[in-house]
């Protein structure tokens, strides 16, 4: 087998099968390191795939130290980027879903028989699905969301720490996201 460091040179300088030696050498490596961070299989072969494009664009400016260490530098960001990515979309999904929920929870146009009866039976529909979920989510997302409560004000109430109550959001917001899309 080549020597690394000419696999190196020769793929800096455009030889693709070198390259590829590359890639096979350290596919498996790479590969360990995102399934730390992502526990989804298709999705670490997606972040894989871009590792290794980020390496073949990278790899001119490689300095010739320690490829493995340096690969796995750029394994390792492209894995916390696509986490940050996933947060910030679950983020977004549940507050369009949570909103939704809000949304349909204070119907404003009350005027006509068909606005009243479409208020109440969303509403039936919400406290439904919110009773589904196990009563310490319950009780958590109506303070937060309908009693309009703080973190701080719902911890003393449940006589739990803060960090428990953003846990109980978090886990109660994503049963509740789940459950109101089955009804859709």
């Amino acid at each position: 087998m080549e020597k690394e460091s000419v696999l190196i040179k020769k793929a800096v300088e455009g030889d693709e099968d070198s390259f590829a030696k590359l890639i096979e050498i350290y596919k498996n490596y790479v590969f360990a390191i995102i399934l730390n961070f992502i526990k989804d299989y298709t999705e670490v072969e997606n972040v894989a795939q871009e590792v290794f494009l980020q390496t073949y664009i990278s790899l001119p400016k490689y300095e010739n130290d320690n490829f493995k260490g340096w690969i796995s530098r750029i394994a390792t960001n492209k894995s916390i980027d696509w986490l940050r990515k996933k947060r910030s979309k679950f983020k977004e999904e549940t507050m369009e879903v949570l909103e939704e929920v809000v949304d349909v929870w204070s119907i404003s146009n009350k005027d006509t028989p068909e606005s009243w009866i479409i208020e109440k039976e969303n509403k039936e529909d919400i406290n439904k699905i919110l009773n589904l979920l196990p009563q310490i989510y319950i009780d958590v997302i109506r303070k937060f969301y309908f009693e309009e409560k703080s973190y701080d004000e719902i911890a003393k109430e449940e006589g739990v720490t803060i960090k428990t109550i953003e846990s109980r959001l978090y886990r109660g917001r994503k049963i509740l996201r789940e459950k109101w899309r089955e009804r859709l």
